[in-house]
């Protein structure tokens, strides 16, 4: 399985979209600045997240979110539950 997730800053006040085979030690490597773009804030959570059956298909989905360069959209998919 594979999955895009969204993780939020509070310090920072953002949102990350990513994309993923094991969201535990994805969320993990956040957290211990093993990642270019999220090492400058320590208080990732995880907000939001799809599964999808291939890597390709996860990846679209996480350009698509990406591509909408929307703080508005990516709220709506976390509160849509």
């Amino acid at each position: 399985m594979f999955y895009i997730y969204i993780i939020f800053s509070k310090s920072l006040n953002k949102y990350y979209v990513g994309s993923c085979q094991n969201i535990d030690e994805r969320l993990n490597d956040h957290l211990n600045s093993r990642s270019k773009y999220t090492k400058s804030a320590k208080d990732w959570e995880f907000k939001y997240s799809e599964v999808f059956s291939s890597r390709s298909e996860a990846y679209q989905r996480e350009m698509q979110i990406k591509k909408m360069k929307s703080r508005i959209y990516i709220e709506n998919l976390i509160n849509k539950d």
